[in-house]
Protein backbone atom coordinates (compact mmCIF):
# COMPACT_ATOMS: atom_id res chain seq x y z
CA UNK A 1 0.00 0.00 0.00
CA UNK A 2 1.50 3.39 -1.10
CA UNK A 3 1.49 6.37 1.31
CA UNK A 4 -1.30 7.82 -0.98
CA UNK A 5 -3.60 4.83 -0.02
CA UNK A 6 -2.62 4.71 3.23
CA UNK A 7 -5.07 5.47 6.13
CA UNK A 8 -4.55 8.12 8.18
CA UNK A 9 -4.06 7.43 11.69
CA UNK A 10 -6.40 10.06 13.67
CA UNK A 11 -4.86 12.09 16.20
CA UNK A 12 -7.44 13.66 18.78
CA UNK A 13 -5.65 17.67 19.09
CA UNK A 14 -7.79 18.56 22.33
CA UNK A 15 -6.37 15.09 24.38
CA UNK A 16 -4.85 16.35 27.61
CA UNK A 17 -2.68 19.75 27.07
CA UNK A 18 -4.63 19.90 23.78
CA UNK A 19 -2.48 22.64 22.31
CA UNK A 20 0.41 22.75 19.67
CA UNK A 21 2.79 20.78 21.03
CA UNK A 22 0.06 18.15 19.58
CA UNK A 23 0.59 18.78 15.98
CA UNK A 24 4.18 19.94 16.01
CA UNK A 25 5.57 16.09 17.72
CA UNK A 26 2.32 14.49 15.31
CA UNK A 27 4.16 15.71 11.75
CA UNK A 28 7.99 14.81 13.25
CA UNK A 29 6.73 11.22 13.77
CA UNK A 30 4.75 11.08 10.92
CA UNK A 31 7.38 12.03 8.02
CA UNK A 32 9.64 9.70 10.40
CA UNK A 33 7.94 7.14 10.41
CA UNK A 34 5.92 7.41 6.91
CA UNK A 35 2.95 7.52 8.72
CA UNK A 36 -0.28 9.83 7.25
CA UNK A 37 -1.65 11.06 9.96
CA UNK A 38 -4.80 13.22 10.41
CA UNK A 39 -5.04 15.97 13.51
CA UNK A 40 -8.64 17.03 14.39
CA UNK A 41 -9.86 19.05 17.16
CA UNK A 42 -6.99 21.26 17.05
CA UNK A 43 -6.04 23.73 19.69
CA UNK A 44 -10.35 22.77 20.49
CA UNK A 45 -9.92 24.68 23.97
CA UNK A 46 -7.99 27.86 23.34
CA UNK A 47 -9.69 31.04 22.81
CA UNK A 48 -9.83 31.26 19.55
CA UNK A 49 -9.44 27.31 18.60
CA UNK A 50 -7.46 26.16 15.66
CA UNK A 51 -4.50 26.88 13.70
CA UNK A 52 -2.71 30.47 14.35
CA UNK A 53 -0.14 31.56 12.15
CA UNK A 54 2.79 29.86 14.05
CA UNK A 55 1.44 26.50 14.01
CA UNK A 56 0.50 27.04 10.28
CA UNK A 57 4.10 27.88 9.62
CA UNK A 58 5.85 25.03 11.38
CA UNK A 59 3.44 22.56 9.72
CA UNK A 60 4.24 24.10 5.98
CA UNK A 61 8.24 23.55 7.28
CA UNK A 62 7.77 20.20 8.18
CA UNK A 63 5.74 19.50 5.15
CA UNK A 64 8.82 20.82 2.53
CA UNK A 65 11.47 19.28 4.73
CA UNK A 66 9.38 16.06 4.23
CA UNK A 67 8.40 16.05 0.58
CA UNK A 68 4.67 16.08 2.34
CA UNK A 69 1.06 16.80 1.26
CA UNK A 70 -0.28 18.99 3.40
CA UNK A 71 -4.11 19.97 3.50
CA UNK A 72 -6.35 22.22 5.52
CA UNK A 73 -3.02 24.34 6.47
CA UNK A 74 -5.13 27.67 7.03
CA UNK A 75 -5.32 29.84 9.92
CA UNK A 76 -7.88 28.96 11.88
CA UNK A 77 -8.70 25.11 10.84
CA UNK A 78 -9.52 22.72 12.90
CA UNK A 79 -8.40 19.53 11.37
CA UNK A 80 -5.65 18.93 8.85
CA UNK A 81 -3.70 15.95 7.09
CA UNK A 82 -0.16 15.67 6.79
CA UNK A 83 0.90 12.69 4.52
CA UNK A 84 4.75 12.35 4.09
CA UNK A 85 6.89 11.28 1.47
CA UNK A 86 10.93 11.23 1.22
CA UNK A 87 12.80 13.31 3.67
CA UNK A 88 15.41 14.80 1.28
CA UNK A 89 18.78 15.50 2.94
CA UNK A 90 21.27 17.51 2.59
CA UNK A 91 19.39 20.43 2.15
CA UNK A 92 18.45 23.94 2.68
CA UNK A 93 15.24 24.79 4.86
CA UNK A 94 13.86 28.72 5.36
CA UNK A 95 10.72 29.07 7.06
CA UNK A 96 9.35 33.25 8.43
CA UNK A 97 6.87 33.14 11.35
CA UNK A 98 6.48 36.36 9.82
CA UNK A 99 5.43 37.69 12.83
CA UNK A 100 6.91 37.68 15.94
CA UNK A 101 5.98 33.87 16.32
CA UNK A 102 8.64 31.19 18.35
CA UNK A 103 11.50 30.33 16.27
CA UNK A 104 12.54 27.68 19.00
CA UNK A 105 8.96 26.07 18.08
CA UNK A 106 9.67 25.56 14.33
CA UNK A 107 13.20 24.35 15.36
CA UNK A 108 10.96 21.58 17.63
CA UNK A 109 9.23 20.82 14.40
CA UNK A 110 12.26 20.65 12.28
CA UNK A 111 14.64 18.98 14.39
CA UNK A 112 13.95 15.24 14.65
CA UNK A 113 13.73 15.28 11.04
CA UNK A 114 17.21 16.69 10.19
CA UNK A 115 18.46 14.06 12.36
CA UNK A 116 18.07 10.93 10.15
CA UNK A 117 19.54 10.35 6.50
CA UNK A 118 19.28 6.89 4.71
CA UNK A 119 22.96 7.12 3.37
CA UNK A 120 25.97 9.63 4.46
CA UNK A 121 25.34 13.65 3.83
CA UNK A 122 26.91 16.42 4.79
CA UNK A 123 25.21 18.99 7.09
CA UNK A 124 21.86 20.34 6.32
CA UNK A 125 20.74 23.85 7.58
CA UNK A 126 17.80 25.67 8.89
CA UNK A 127 17.51 29.33 8.69
CA UNK A 128 14.60 30.18 11.20
CA UNK A 129 12.82 34.26 11.15
CA UNK A 130 10.27 35.67 13.66
CA UNK A 131 10.41 35.90 17.62
CA UNK A 132 13.93 34.93 19.32
CA UNK A 133 12.47 35.62 23.03
CA UNK A 134 9.21 35.23 23.69
CA UNK A 135 6.94 34.46 26.81
CA UNK A 136 5.16 31.39 26.34
CA UNK A 137 8.09 29.68 24.63
CA UNK A 138 11.87 28.90 25.43
CA UNK A 139 13.81 31.51 25.20
CA UNK A 140 16.61 30.94 21.25
CA UNK A 141 19.24 31.14 24.68
CA UNK A 142 17.51 28.42 26.97
CA UNK A 143 17.59 26.25 23.75
CA UNK A 144 21.27 27.31 22.89
CA UNK A 145 22.84 27.16 26.01
CA UNK A 146 20.32 23.95 27.81
CA UNK A 147 18.36 22.43 25.21
CA UNK A 148 20.94 21.42 22.60
CA UNK A 149 24.01 20.95 24.57
CA UNK A 150 21.69 18.30 26.93
CA UNK A 151 20.30 16.46 23.61
CA UNK A 152 23.97 16.26 22.37
CA UNK A 153 25.53 14.69 25.86
CA UNK A 154 22.55 12.60 25.76
CA UNK A 155 21.17 11.22 23.00
CA UNK A 156 24.94 11.27 21.20
CA UNK A 157 23.87 13.64 18.78
CA UNK A 158 27.53 15.50 17.83
CA UNK A 159 27.56 17.65 15.23
CA UNK A 160 24.59 20.61 15.77
CA UNK A 161 24.65 23.84 15.86
CA UNK A 162 23.13 27.18 16.56
CA UNK A 163 23.93 30.78 15.80
CA UNK A 164 21.65 33.50 16.56
CA UNK A 165 22.08 36.07 13.72
CA UNK A 166 19.80 38.58 14.56
CA UNK A 167 17.39 39.41 17.62
CA UNK A 168 13.50 39.50 17.57
CA UNK A 169 11.35 41.34 20.21
CA UNK A 170 7.74 40.84 20.67
CA UNK A 171 5.76 42.52 19.07
CA UNK A 172 7.81 43.26 15.39
CA UNK A 173 9.92 39.96 15.24
CA UNK A 174 12.61 40.03 12.72
CA UNK A 175 14.87 37.37 14.30
CA UNK A 176 16.77 35.52 12.75
CA UNK A 177 18.51 31.59 13.68
CA UNK A 178 20.58 29.47 11.52
CA UNK A 179 21.01 25.64 12.71
CA UNK A 180 23.44 23.66 10.81
CA UNK A 181 22.91 19.26 11.81
CA UNK A 182 24.83 16.68 10.20
CA UNK A 183 22.78 13.47 10.37
CA UNK A 184 22.90 9.94 11.38
CA UNK A 185 23.08 7.19 8.81
CA UNK A 186 22.70 3.43 8.12
CA UNK A 187 21.50 0.98 10.54
CA UNK A 188 23.87 1.35 13.24
CA UNK A 189 24.00 5.41 13.80
CA UNK A 190 21.36 5.49 16.20
CA UNK A 191 19.77 8.11 19.23
CA UNK A 192 21.76 6.44 22.26
CA UNK A 193 19.45 5.75 25.20
CA UNK A 194 20.34 7.50 28.57
CA UNK A 195 20.42 6.80 32.59
CA UNK A 196 19.83 10.43 34.35
CA UNK A 197 19.03 9.09 38.10
CA UNK A 198 21.61 10.89 40.53
CA UNK A 199 21.28 14.82 40.35
CA UNK A 200 24.09 15.28 42.12
CA UNK A 201 25.66 18.62 43.42
CA UNK A 202 25.53 21.87 41.23
CA UNK A 203 28.27 22.33 39.21
CA UNK A 204 28.16 25.77 38.29
CA UNK A 205 25.67 28.39 37.26
CA UNK A 206 25.80 30.71 34.16
CA UNK A 207 23.37 33.12 32.59
CA UNK A 208 23.06 35.93 29.41
CA UNK A 209 21.37 38.57 30.32
CA UNK A 210 20.39 40.43 26.19
CA UNK A 211 18.77 43.53 25.63
CA UNK A 212 17.98 45.77 22.50
CA UNK A 213 17.43 49.38 22.11
CA UNK A 214 17.66 50.53 25.90
CA UNK A 215 20.18 51.81 28.08
CA UNK A 216 22.74 49.80 29.69
CA UNK A 217 21.35 49.95 32.49
CA UNK A 218 18.83 47.67 31.46
CA UNK A 219 21.03 44.93 30.81
CA UNK A 220 23.24 45.63 34.26
CA UNK A 221 19.90 45.78 36.24
CA UNK A 222 19.13 41.98 35.38
CA UNK A 223 22.39 40.67 35.90
CA UNK A 224 21.93 42.53 39.23
CA UNK A 225 18.25 41.60 40.53
CA UNK A 226 19.26 37.79 39.27
CA UNK A 227 22.54 37.73 41.15
CA UNK A 228 20.99 39.29 44.47
CA UNK A 229 18.30 36.78 44.37
CA UNK A 230 20.36 34.18 43.82
CA UNK A 231 23.15 35.45 46.83
CA UNK A 232 19.63 35.57 49.05
CA UNK A 233 19.47 32.03 48.88
CA UNK A 234 22.71 30.97 49.00
CA UNK A 235 23.65 33.10 52.43
CA UNK A 236 26.63 35.37 50.59
CA UNK A 237 27.96 36.72 47.69
CA UNK A 238 31.74 37.27 46.92
CA UNK A 239 32.34 39.82 43.73
CA UNK A 240 35.27 38.51 41.51
CA UNK A 241 37.31 40.21 39.08
CA UNK A 242 35.31 40.19 35.86
CA UNK A 243 32.47 42.44 34.82
CA UNK A 244 29.12 40.60 35.84
CA UNK A 245 30.27 37.31 37.00
CA UNK A 246 30.17 36.53 41.16
CA UNK A 247 30.66 34.07 43.08
CA UNK A 248 27.84 32.74 45.64
CA UNK A 249 27.69 30.22 48.22
CA UNK A 250 24.04 28.33 46.76
CA UNK A 251 22.25 26.04 49.29
CA UNK A 252 19.39 24.01 48.55
CA UNK A 253 17.66 22.09 51.46
CA UNK A 254 19.60 19.13 50.95
CA UNK A 255 23.59 20.34 50.09
CA UNK A 256 25.71 22.79 51.10
CA UNK A 257 28.61 23.74 48.02
CA UNK A 258 30.14 26.54 46.41
CA UNK A 259 29.22 27.44 43.18
CA UNK A 260 30.46 29.66 40.52
CA UNK A 261 27.86 32.16 39.00
CA UNK A 262 28.25 33.63 35.93
CA UNK A 263 26.05 35.86 34.10
CA UNK A 264 26.56 38.18 31.72
CA UNK A 265 25.04 40.83 30.39
CA UNK A 266 24.89 41.65 26.31
CA UNK A 267 23.87 44.60 24.25
CA UNK A 268 22.87 43.89 20.78
CA UNK A 269 23.47 46.13 17.76
CA UNK A 270 20.56 48.14 16.53
CA UNK A 271 21.58 46.86 13.12
CA UNK A 272 21.01 42.69 14.49
CA UNK A 273 17.34 43.63 16.18
CA UNK A 274 14.17 45.14 14.94
CA UNK A 275 12.50 46.37 17.68
CA UNK A 276 13.64 46.99 21.46
CA UNK A 277 13.48 44.21 24.18
CA UNK A 278 15.33 42.18 26.59
CA UNK A 279 14.94 39.03 28.86
CA UNK A 280 17.54 36.75 30.56
CA UNK A 281 18.22 33.48 30.56
CA UNK A 282 19.90 31.27 34.03
CA UNK A 283 20.74 27.86 33.84
CA UNK A 284 22.49 24.74 36.48
CA UNK A 285 24.82 22.44 35.25
CA UNK A 286 24.55 19.11 37.88
CA UNK A 287 27.39 16.69 38.39
CA UNK A 288 24.73 13.85 37.61
CA UNK A 289 24.59 15.60 33.63
CA UNK A 290 21.00 16.95 34.48
CA UNK A 291 20.61 20.79 33.59
CA UNK A 292 17.96 22.99 34.92
CA UNK A 293 17.19 26.51 33.47
CA UNK A 294 15.42 29.62 34.08
CA UNK A 295 14.28 32.62 32.60
CA UNK A 296 11.91 35.66 31.99
CA UNK A 297 11.30 37.94 29.28
CA UNK A 298 11.35 42.00 30.02
CA UNK A 299 7.86 43.37 30.39
CA UNK A 300 6.84 46.50 30.83
CA UNK A 301 6.00 47.66 33.83
CA UNK A 302 8.70 45.48 35.59
CA UNK A 303 12.01 46.71 36.56
CA UNK A 304 15.14 44.73 34.80
CA UNK A 305 15.87 44.20 38.36
CA UNK A 306 12.33 42.23 39.25
CA UNK A 307 13.04 40.48 35.70
CA UNK A 308 16.20 39.68 37.18
CA UNK A 309 15.02 37.86 39.88
CA UNK A 310 12.11 36.31 37.99
CA UNK A 311 14.25 34.31 36.26
CA UNK A 312 16.50 33.69 39.61
CA UNK A 313 12.93 32.31 41.22
CA UNK A 314 12.25 30.04 38.42
CA UNK A 315 16.04 28.53 38.76
CA UNK A 316 16.01 28.01 42.54
CA UNK A 317 12.40 26.61 41.93
CA UNK A 318 13.79 24.27 39.84
CA UNK A 319 16.84 23.27 42.01
CA UNK A 320 14.73 22.23 44.90
CA UNK A 321 12.56 20.56 43.09
CA UNK A 322 15.20 17.58 42.90
CA UNK A 323 14.72 16.52 39.53
CA UNK A 324 17.61 16.24 36.40
CA UNK A 325 15.50 18.10 34.39
CA UNK A 326 13.79 21.43 34.67
CA UNK A 327 10.01 21.51 34.37
CA UNK A 328 6.46 22.73 34.72
CA UNK A 329 6.76 26.06 37.51
CA UNK A 330 4.02 29.11 37.85
CA UNK A 331 4.39 32.21 39.06
CA UNK A 332 1.43 34.63 40.07
CA UNK A 333 2.31 38.40 39.54
CA UNK A 334 -0.26 40.99 39.87
CA UNK A 335 -2.46 41.68 38.51
CA UNK A 336 -2.26 38.44 35.54
CA UNK A 337 -0.79 35.43 36.12
CA UNK A 338 2.44 34.10 33.85
CA UNK A 339 2.59 30.33 33.00
CA UNK A 340 5.47 29.20 32.06
CA UNK A 341 5.76 26.05 30.15
CA UNK A 342 7.80 22.51 30.51
CA UNK A 343 10.79 22.96 28.83
CA UNK A 344 13.61 20.26 28.94
CA UNK A 345 10.84 17.84 30.45
CA UNK A 346 8.41 17.51 27.43
CA UNK A 347 10.93 17.89 25.01
CA UNK A 348 13.28 15.26 25.36
CA UNK A 349 10.38 12.21 25.19
CA UNK A 350 10.20 12.14 21.31
CA UNK A 351 14.15 11.51 21.77
CA UNK A 352 13.79 8.63 24.55
CA UNK A 353 11.11 6.87 21.80
CA UNK A 354 13.43 7.37 18.88
CA UNK A 355 16.60 6.20 21.20
CA UNK A 356 17.68 2.63 21.11
CA UNK A 357 17.61 0.58 24.35
CA UNK A 358 16.12 1.85 27.90
CA UNK A 359 15.83 5.74 28.98
CA UNK A 360 15.44 6.65 32.69
CA UNK A 361 15.22 10.58 33.52
CA UNK A 362 14.17 11.37 37.26
CA UNK A 363 11.70 14.27 36.94
CA UNK A 364 10.94 16.88 40.47
CA UNK A 365 8.75 16.81 43.11
CA UNK A 366 6.12 18.60 41.01
CA UNK A 367 5.00 15.97 39.12
CA UNK A 368 4.74 15.16 35.34
CA UNK A 369 2.83 18.20 33.62
CA UNK A 370 -0.07 17.87 30.64
CA UNK A 371 2.81 18.73 28.53
CA UNK A 372 4.74 15.52 29.18
CA UNK A 373 1.83 13.14 29.54
CA UNK A 374 1.02 14.85 25.87
CA UNK A 375 3.95 13.55 24.30
CA UNK A 376 4.27 10.31 26.13
CA UNK A 377 0.43 9.87 24.50
CA UNK A 378 1.37 10.75 21.87
CA UNK A 379 4.94 8.82 21.22
CA UNK A 380 3.05 5.46 21.89
CA UNK A 381 0.25 6.67 19.81
CA UNK A 382 2.36 6.93 16.43
CA UNK A 383 5.43 4.56 17.36
CA UNK A 384 6.18 1.28 18.98
CA UNK A 385 7.60 3.24 22.19
CA UNK A 386 7.13 1.73 25.79
CA UNK A 387 7.10 4.37 28.69
CA UNK A 388 6.52 3.53 32.17
CA UNK A 389 5.98 6.75 34.88
CA UNK A 390 7.16 5.92 38.59
CA UNK A 391 5.62 7.76 41.22
CA UNK A 392 8.59 7.42 44.11
CA UNK A 393 7.70 7.77 47.75
CA UNK A 394 9.67 10.50 47.43
CA UNK A 395 7.51 12.33 45.68
CA UNK A 396 9.74 12.02 42.68
CA UNK A 397 8.43 10.91 39.23
CA UNK A 398 11.16 8.49 37.01
CA UNK A 399 10.15 8.04 33.15
CA UNK A 400 11.55 5.43 31.32
CA UNK A 401 11.04 4.67 28.21
CA UNK A 402 12.15 1.65 25.57
CA UNK A 403 12.56 3.02 22.49
CA UNK A 404 12.77 2.10 19.00
CA UNK A 405 16.15 2.30 17.96
CA UNK A 406 15.25 4.55 14.53
CA UNK A 407 17.17 4.70 11.42
CA UNK A 408 16.21 5.99 8.36
CA UNK A 409 14.43 3.98 6.07
CA UNK A 410 16.52 2.53 3.22
CA UNK A 411 16.23 4.44 -0.89
CA UNK A 412 14.57 2.20 -3.45
CA UNK A 413 17.68 2.24 -5.14
CA UNK A 414 19.46 0.45 -2.02
CA UNK A 415 16.81 -2.19 -1.64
Amino acid sequence: MSLGTMANIIIDGSVLEGGGQILRNSVSLSALLSKPVKIVKIRNSRKPPGLRNQHRTGLELAANIASARLNGAKNGSLEIEFVPSRINLPNHFTADSITAGSITLLLQVALPLLLFSPAKAPASTLTLLGGTNATLAPQVDYTKHVFLPFIQRHFGIENISLDVKKRGYFPKGGGEVHLSVTPFWGAEQKLRSFNLLERGKVKWISGIAHYAGLPTAVGKGMVAGATQRLAEAGFGTHASDQTNVQKTTFVTSSETSDVLVSILANREPNSLTKGAGSGIVLWAELEGGGMIGGDAVGTKGLSPEQVGRQAADELIKGLQEGGCVDEVLIFFFFPSTMVKHIWLQDQIIIFMALAEGKSEVRCGTSGLSLHTRTAIWLAEQLTDAKFEVEEEASGHSVIRCQGIGYTAPALPEQI
